[in-house]
């Protein structure tokens, strides 16, 4: 197990060291220049020179990545002499730290991973995805949630009727399901749940978690607004996870023990609840660990339709303004979900099947 864990570490490592490096290249290759979009296209060349130095524009494309590699890195190298140098260690600027090496000139530290500074608002990005984060967090569990529980019921009916007009209808709506983009689903709900049918359902096509009081003038926990973006989210893992209850459970009825318990005169609800069901489950929670990680990734575009101040706005919002920091900060944040999500699943996978800890 240990090895198995090394390697699935080394590959996260890899993975991640791709992605930064992928989305690094292509916002220094696309046009648009940081330092006017912070200062206005009317800016002079003076202001715009003075900000691109600020942020290290002017420097090499090659070391503005070396330098983001060792603000983000845990174990960093750094001058300690010149204070007018771009590798000068800042203690304001990287926080609390650990020194290993420090001979004067050089010093290698241990420290939290700098994600610097919003161009635009000038505030760490680390507190802004901190701010984020927990919306995400929890739009995609109440979502994940919503479909595990709904998807294992409703695939539960189709095993049962099977051969039926009901099941025909639940494998309709499981091939739709697993065909809507996100992005689409969350504009026809948006439409039809909050615009044409609002009279009826009291939802709003935007708002977050918590909204301002007209009347006291504080913040008022609004969980109606979860409930549109929860079910346009877990719509595609629902489908999924109908669709595979129904195929694993009609497996598993199949079985001789299952027909011997029948036999043997148990009810039929008592032969799924405790012989059926529970090892049809198997797989449909192997592919929830999965789809966790797709949730967290596919809210982007959910989040935006219904103004979910979650990590999906704060990207949008970041691209429009050509703020890389925050684009970088949130790019590495979800890529971190998805590797730790998927190295967690490898290593159940590694525990339920020992045959997988070799690949």
């Amino acid at each position: 197990m240990g090895a198995f864990l090394i390697r699935r570490l080394t590959y996260g490592a890899l993975v991640l060291f791709g992605v930064i490096t992928l989305v690094f290249v292509l916002f220094n290759i696309l046009p648009g220049d940081p330092a006017r979009m912070i200062l206005g296209q009317r800016a002079d060349m003076s202001s715009v020179e003075a900000i691109r130095k600020e942020l290290g524009l002017n420097d090499p494309v090659h070391i503005q990545y070396l330098h983001f590699l060792n603000d983000i890195s845990p174990v960093s190298f750094h001058q300690s002499e010149n204070q007018d140098a771009r590798w000068f260690f800042n203690e304001e600027v990287y926080g609390d730290h650990l020194t290993i090496v420090d001979n004067g000139s050089l010093m290698i530290v241990i420290k939290e991973p700098y994600l610097r500074k919003s161009y635009q608002s000038r505030r760490n990005v680390s507190e802004i995805l901190a701010e984020a984060f927990p919306m995400t967090l929890l739009l995609a569990s109440v979502s994940m949630l919503f479909a595990m529980i709904t998807g294992v019921f409703i695939g539960l009916v189709a095993a049962i009727v099977n051969k039926s007009f009901v099941n025909k209808l639940i494998l309709i709506f499981s091939v739709l399901g697993m065909s809507l983009p996100s992005f689409f689903a969350a504009v026809l709900f948006a439409w039809i749940f909050a615009y044409v049918l609002s009279s009826y359902t009291g939802l709003s096509m935007f708002g977050s978690l918590y909204e301002v009081d007209d009347a006291g003038g504080g913040e008022v926990l609004m969980l109606k607004n979860l409930i549109l973006p929860a079910f346009t989210l877990g719509i595609r893992p629902l489908a999924i996870i109908v669709e595979l209850t129904r195929t694993t459970l009609m497996e598993v009825m199949s079985q001789d023990y299952i027909r011997t318990a029948s036999a043997k005169g148990l009810k039929i609800g008592r032969v799924i609840g405790l012989h059926a069901l529970r090892n049809a489950l198997n797989p449909v929670i192997t592919a929830v660990s999965g789809w966790f990680a797709s949730l967290m990734a596919g809210a982007v575009f959910v989040e935006y339709v219904f103004d979910w101040k979650g990590i999906g706005v704060v990207i949008v919002d970041a691209l429009e303004k050509y703020d890389l920091p925050v684009i970088m900060g949130s790019v590495l944040l979800i890529a971190v979900m998805l590797i730790l999500i998927n190295i967690v699943v490898d290593i159940l996978y590694g525990f339920l099947d020992p045959r997988a800890r070799i690949t």
